[in-house]
């Protein structure tokens, strides 16, 4: 196994120039996950996040047999797909998890129908199922970080709004609130940060950069802003250490980040302050401490 010292010398050989893209690229789709996925916890949203990781991939299919870039076309076909989700769900006969299940299966059927037409079919689909940390090309490092520049600023703009309709749809629509808009913005931002993480951490597993940190910061804190300073960094430390571990143990990106992530998930479940698992074991003993005392007076 490397050392991190080998792993830090491995970063700046001109030889290795994809490790640290790949490293890059990790980051900052983590961070912008992180802080996306904040959002999508607390309002329950992970089938949407799930859904969404479908719907880009035939856009991404479509970019890779024209050689185009990969990011804008993935960024395309989620956006489409989350407009058509948002303005079918407005038809009460259909609730929204209905809708979504229609129409991003068929986003991703048609995915593998495009993909199936080009040359080096089965390699190419597998390095978009599970990622690949050696196909990420420079143009593409751009467009990533210009991308989560501009999520992150967004989120900082509209933040009071998407708290305001996560807490109380219904009192945000009295208070004057486009929810129907600001749900459709957070669906395109949900898929513009997968589609920024699919590269790196493949199509089948992108939903736990979403969720895994965001989870994991909740059972952390009661504070939202705690929570969207805590998740890009659990985020951010899982992605450093997945790819670490599967350069130096030759082990495959995307699921070495995913498993980084999950550990850090139990730790937090077993080990939180006041979330975690040993906390409440401990309040529960103390409570019946208590009641035990009062039930027997001195």
């Amino acid at each position: 196994m490397l050392s991190p010292q080998e792993f830090v010398t491995d970063l700046f050989n001109p030889a290795l120039s994809f490790l640290p893209k790949a490293l890059f690229v990790a980051l900052m789709s983590s961070a912008v996950c992180g802080v996306i996925g904040c959002y999508v916890v607390l309002r329950g949203m992970a089938f949407i996040g799930d859904a969404v990781a479908h719907a880009v991939f035939p856009g991404l299919a479509v970019a890779f047999v024209v050689q185009g870039n990969l990011v804008l076309g993935g960024a395309v076909a989620g956006v489409l797909t989350a407009v058509a989700v948002a303005v079918f769900s407005q038809n009460r006969r259909l609730r929204e998890d209905s809708v979504i299940g229609v129409f991003f299966v068929a986003a991703f059927a048609l995915g593998i129908v495009i993909i199936s037409r080009s040359p080096g079919y089965a390699g190419s689909l597998q390095q978009f199922l599970f990622g690949s940390i050696t196909g990420i090309p420079d143009e593409d490092l751009y467009v990533v970080a210009i991308s989560s520049a501009a999520l992150l600023v967004l989120t900082f703009l509209l933040h009071k709004e998407f708290v305001a309709v996560t807490l109380d749809r219904e009192s945000a629509r009295a208070l004057g609130l486009p929810v129907f808009a600001l749900d459709l913005a957070l669906y395109i931002m949900v898929s513009v940060a997968i589609v920024i993480s699919v590269q790196t951490i493949g199509n089948i597993l992108v939903l736990a950069l979403l969720v895994t940190p965001a989870a994991t910061a909740r059972l952390l804190t009661d504070r939202l802003g705690v929570m969207m300073l805590l998740a890009p960094l659990i985020g951010g430390f899982s992605a450093l250490t997945g790819v670490y571990l599967s350069w130096s143990l030759d082990l495959p990106t995307g699921g070495t980040i995913v498993l980084a992530a999950t550990a850090l998930f139990l730790l937090a479940w077993t080990f939180a302050p006041r979330h975690g698992l040993l906390s409440r074991l401990w309040q529960l003993r103390r409570a019946a401490v208590h009641v035990h005392h009062a039930g027997h007076p001195r």
